[in-house]
């Protein structure tokens, strides 16, 4: 077995802001009962021609020029979404494609909001194993088109763009552990209803708008805290939390970030908060934090970051990175 490492970071978002005034012209709502509910200032939104695979191909090519690899050199893609471009075939294989990476097996990881750090743990071990030496992890969302628009508990939350990792090998561990779970008999909580095969596409379904997304938002808050807190503190049983330099948790709303943060008694200094200019990318959401710490001289080698995610399944995952290649 033999240690891994994040190589290179990137991230990619639409140019278009969706500001909170925005949808004060849209809905019943107003900035004030956004910001104090969500922490949500503003959110990027896709243009028509833009799609869940272009936002991924974007933060790849960022991602593999810093991590000095060629696509071509890839062995696997593992793109994170909830939202691929079409039903079949994934989003995966079209970003493999675009990239020009084609030596790569490419699938999609169907893990809601957790679904980037589900993509590093697989990653990881198919470095550590020996099946693999370079592997490109996408979390990538265009969650506005399954928004719908008149439902302002929801339409203030969501924004698409992406983010992307390469994972190659390391002389010493650097991903991981990581701790993972899933409840299936909350799915109720967050979902989409139609589309799938137990409520295919029809006239009923899309006039009843059952192809966006249906949330219970006091039930998710409840939960979302209760595991993100215990995930972590699974993680850092045999670690001060003083010794973590950055906690990068699920940017779903700020108000669960800051309940958590509280709980583990974390500083401010300590954890990652952009919720407020991207809302609620998904699996994209960490992997766009995690890059812009990068961006801004934050996030330096040797730092030891917590990531935590909690998403539709329901599912709750969290993983160790000591930054740096090696």
């Amino acid at each position: 077995m033999t240690g891994t490492a994040i190589w290179g970071i990137g991230k990619s978002s639409p140019e278009r802001v969706l500001t909170n005034d925005d949808l004060v012209a849209m809905l019943d709502t107003s900035d004030e009962w956004i910001q104090t509910r969500t922490g949500i200032r503003e959110r990027r939104i896709a243009a028509d021609d833009e799609t869940t695979s272009t936002f991924a191909v974007g933060a790849a090519q960022v991602a593999l020029e810093r991590a000095g690899v060629d696509p071509s050199d890839l062995d696997h893609i593992l793109v994170a979404t909830v939202t691929p471009d079409e039903p079949v075939p994934g989003a995966a294989p079209l970003v493999q494609h675009a990239l020009g990476a084609t030596k790569a097996a490419a699938l999609d990881v169907n893990g809601g909001c957790c679904g980037f750090i589900h993509g590093l743990q697989l990653a990881s071990a198919l470095v550590a194993s020996g099946q693999s030496r370079r592997v490109l992890v996408c979390g990538s969302e265009t969650l506005s088109r399954i928004i719908d628009w008149t439902d302002r508990s929801t339409a203030v939350l969501f924004g698409d763009g992406s983010g992307a990792a390469v994972v190659g090998p390391a002389d010493d561990a650097r991903l991981g552990p990581f701790v993972c779970g899933t409840d299936g008999s909350k799915r109720d909580l967050l979902y989409v209803p139609a589309g799938g095969s137990k409520l295919p596409a029809s006239e009923e379904t899309v006039a009843a708008r059952e192809h966006t997304i249906r949330m219970k938002g006091q039930d998710v808050y409840k939960f979302a805290t209760e595991k993100m807190t215990e995930t972590a503190r699974a993680l850092l049983h045999e670690i001060p939390a003083d010794d973590v330099d950055l906690v990068v948790a699920h940017q779903a709303n700020a108000r669960i970030i800051r309940t958590v943060a509280e709980r583990l008694s974390l500083r401010d200094d300590q954890v990652v908060c952009n919720v407020d200019r991207y809302g609620n990318t998904s699996a994209a959401s960490i992997p766009i934090a995690l890059t812009e710490q990068v961006d801004e001289g934050r996030l330096q080698d040797g730092m030891l970051v917590l990531l935590v995610a909690f998403g539709a399944g329901f599912s709750w995952a969290g993983g160790l990175v000591r930054w740096g290649r090696r």
